[in-house]
């Protein structure tokens, strides 16, 4: 029997668990996919935004800065990867000075302190590669850029050292409310737990429904994007935005963590979970990129892909107690989810505390996980070298295996230490990985993840020859 049961190892679920795993409960999370972080957290912008965006009447408008101020304290103790690059809402028109002035109110009414307009001198000062018919931009100082993957992975390895039990690889079939207990079936075991709490993303409408919750309704969006080699990264300092509409922050140019750039996403709502990529939508944002930047180098585009959130009925984030007792919905958490994670955790720490949960410390808990990468390279013999893109050693390779979440899939280990993720795509170190693997009699599914789920993405030579008639 757990206190709680948290279904779904998203960055939501895993925030959730690490926060409650500083007290003394029996926690459980389950997850239907092999690895954690498997779907929206996986697929987005990988942008700490900064809380100027959202309504302020909203809840996500005013938990994302709160979430935001959490990101430089978790990664000095999780080490994943997060830096503060701030971030620009470009305008290149007079007209939408007011619109800037609104974003500019509204953040401050968030709680933000770090925003102010700037004009076109500053603007340039700060990004010499983007065009130069902006007129205006609103830059929030903290914002910033993270590793979504990487930061879901700290999270939960986290949890687990901290005492909570992590379940992969399990679908939630079936749940039944007993008198002081729910009973969650899933397609391999059966659980117990007092409180339930359902983060499954993209499913949660679904694990809800099953328990007679139709209290909310789910439709899904997805955005597509193009990631460029990091040679392409260094020609931007700051996220880049265009004016936001009605579906989202617009199109924007930003580099990674790990020094490449992102461009997207677009916006779409779907009848069913599509995360296949479409030329003609991405030619689209390729031509909107253009508004910010003619400076990236087509030739270096090496993967596209599309990302799904879950956007509620009132477009919110739904974050409370269902009127089924001990059943609390964590559903709809769009952008800026990941932004928000962090202080959705201790929102629902208070939702526990305020019906009367003891909650007492444990003061054995650790808050510190050492990060992938952490390795002398300076003497290694390029030969050694497993993946040659992104410079990873059998070493680093084989340290995915002594971390707390099972490694079930190849790509789970290029989640972690991003062998596979550079320029040749992990046609060169995929069969190395496989061939070392094998050697020490290592099981897991070779398949990648796009393999498994069978998406369909755009050729992407095939691509950058049409983006260049666009030119």
């Amino acid at each position: 029997m757990f206190d709680i049961l948290i279904i779904g190892a998203g960055v939501v679920g895993a925030n959730i668990a690490r926060e409650l795993s500083k007290y003394k409960l029996d926690i459980g999370v389950i997850e239907k996919e092999p690895d954690v972080c498997m779907g929206s957290s996986k697929a987005n912008s990988a942008i700490v935004h900064g809380g100027y965006a959202e309504d302020h009447t909203k809840l996500k408008g005013r938990i994302c800065y709160k979430g935001r101020k959490k990101f430089v304290q978790l990664n000095k103790e999780l080490d994943f990867g997060y830096y503060k690059t701030g971030s620009l809402v470009l305008s290149d028109s007079e007209e939408d000075l007011d619109s800037l002035k609104k974003l500019e109110e509204n953040g401050i009414k968030n709680g933000l302190n770090d925003l102010k307009i700037v004009n076109r001198k500053e603007i340039q000062k700060m990004e010499s590669n983007i065009n130069e018919n902006f007129q205006y931009a609103l830059f929030c100082e903290g914002a910033g850029i993270c590793s979504p993957f990487e930061f879901t992975i700290a999270l939960m390895e986290n949890a687990i050292d901290n005492g909570i039990q992590l379940f992969l690889n399990e679908e939630v079939i079936n749940i039944e409310k007993k008198n002081d207990y729910f009973n969650v079936v899933t397609n391999d075991a059966e659980y117990r737990s007092r409180i339930l709490i359902n983060s499954a993303g993209l499913g949660a409408e679904k694990i809800a429904n099953m328990l007679g919750d139709f209290s909310f309704n789910l439709k899904f969006r997805s955005g597509q994007y193009f990631v460029f080699d990091k040679s392409e990264g260094e020609k931007i300092n700051k996220v880049l935005f265009q004016m936001p509409t009605k579906l989202g922050k617009g199109i924007l140019v930003s580099k990674t963590v790990y020094g490449n750039l992102i461009i997207g996403p677009d916006a779409l709502d779907e009848n069913t979970a599509n995360l296949n990529t479409d030329s003609d939508r991405l030619k689209e944002i390729y031509k909107k990129s253009l508004l910010v930047t003619d400076k990236i180098n087509i030739n270096k585009i090496i993967r596209t892909f599309s990302g799904l959130r879950a956007i509620s009925n009132n477009d919110d984030f739904i974050i409370e107690e269902s009127s089924i007792k001990n059943f609390i919905n964590v559903a709809g958490i769009q952008s800026p989810g990941l932004t928000s994670s962090p202080a959705i955790a201790e929102y629902i720490v208070e939702i526990l505390k305020n019906k009367g949960l003891p909650l007492e410390k444990n003061k054995s808990f650790n808050p510190y996980r050492k990060g992938y990468g952490n390795y002398n390279k300076d003497n290694i013999n390029k030969n050694d070298l497993v993946c040659i893109c992104e410079e990873k050693t059998e070493e680093e390779i084989m340290e995915c295996f002594n971390r707390p979440i099972p490694i079930n899939t190849i790509d789970a280990i290029k989640r972690r230490v991003r062998a596979g993720m550079g320029m040749c795509q992990g046609r060169r170190c995929k069969p190395k990985i496989k061939e070392i693997l094998e050697n020490k009699n290592v099981n897991l599914d070779y398949r990648t993840d796009i393999e498994i789920i069978n998406i369909d993405r755009v050729d992407r030579f095939k691509l950058m020859k049409e983006l260049k008639e666009i030119n």
